[in-house]
């Protein structure tokens, strides 16, 4: 088995006494997708907050690429190609398509923006971003303000912006939430051939999109690691059925 590319050991966050997030081991192999799942309130989005270091845990150690980045901080794990996307879209509503594409190429960079650039190199990150917009199903709304974009089409926009950044490892929150059927179809066939190349960690409550997509399910419940395996270990296990569909169904 391959050396995991992101681990964690006794991961765990406190809020005033409260545990959200309670010593959890987990390990992503690389090249793989792996989701997080669970009902509201098992600690998903708390844990990638630890994770891409939105928070620092009370305890425990995080290791990417068996380095401790425990103690950096968010554009640190950025740079070193751990990215994430959030629960919400997050664009430029007043550029284009195309720009918020080009910012984030100029943000890979660092704090070199090419504002005075030269044109070689503009038409360089010009021909990357349409490269990109087109890989995402966006190649025809280059020129369209991205306020005016459908809402699943702001997230795919969103994974370009990400892609941007060249990243080793994409994190992705909920990336089918709020959703219609053919935007999570069109979602998920993205995700899947952005992933080749790279590792994916993902949370997401769309079973039947996870069962497709995922090499590997981690299942949390009360902030803790209730199972973990493939889909067809943890849809299962008895206690997934209890926590994860039972829950579900009082949501």
């Amino acid at each position: 088995m391959p050396e995991a590319i992101i681990e964690t050991t006794g991961l765990t966050k406190s809020f005033k006494g409260f545990r959200a997030v309670n010593d959890i081991s987990l390990q992503v192999l690389p090249g793989t997708i792996h989701a997080m799942i669970g009902p509201n309130g098992a600690g998903k989005t708390t844990c990638f907050n630890l994770l891409t270091k939105f928070l620092r845990p009370t305890s425990g150690r995080i290791l990417f690429k068996g380095r401790d980045i425990t103690a950096l901080k968010p554009d640190q794990i950025a740079r070193q190609g751990l990215v994430r996307s959030f629960q919400i879209s997050a664009v430029f509503g007043q550029l284009s398509v195309l720009d918020n594409v080009m910012l984030a190429l100029q943000r890979q960079r660092g704090e070199s923006f090419d504002f005075w650039g030269s044109l070689r190199r503009l038409d360089t990150q010009k021909a990357r971003a349409e490269e990109l917009l087109h890989d995402v199903g966006l190649g025809a709304e280059l020129d369209t303000p991205a306020a005016q974009l459908p809402y699943g089409r702001k997230r795919a926009l969103e994974l370009a912006t990400t892609l941007a950044l060249d990243p080793e490892v994409m994190l992705l929150d909920e990336p089918l939430a709020g959703m219609g059927t053919e935007d999570v179809s069109r979602t998920a066939d993205l995700i899947r051939r952005v992933a080749k190349g790279r590792t994916v960690l993902m949370v997401e409550h769309n079973l039947g999109v996870v069962a497709e997509l995922c090499d590997r399910i981690t299942v949390l419940a009360r902030g803790e690691v209730l199972v973990e395996g493939d889909y067809a270990t943890v849809s299962k296990d008895p206690r997934v059925i209890e926590s994860y569909i039972g829950g579900a169904a009082h949501e």
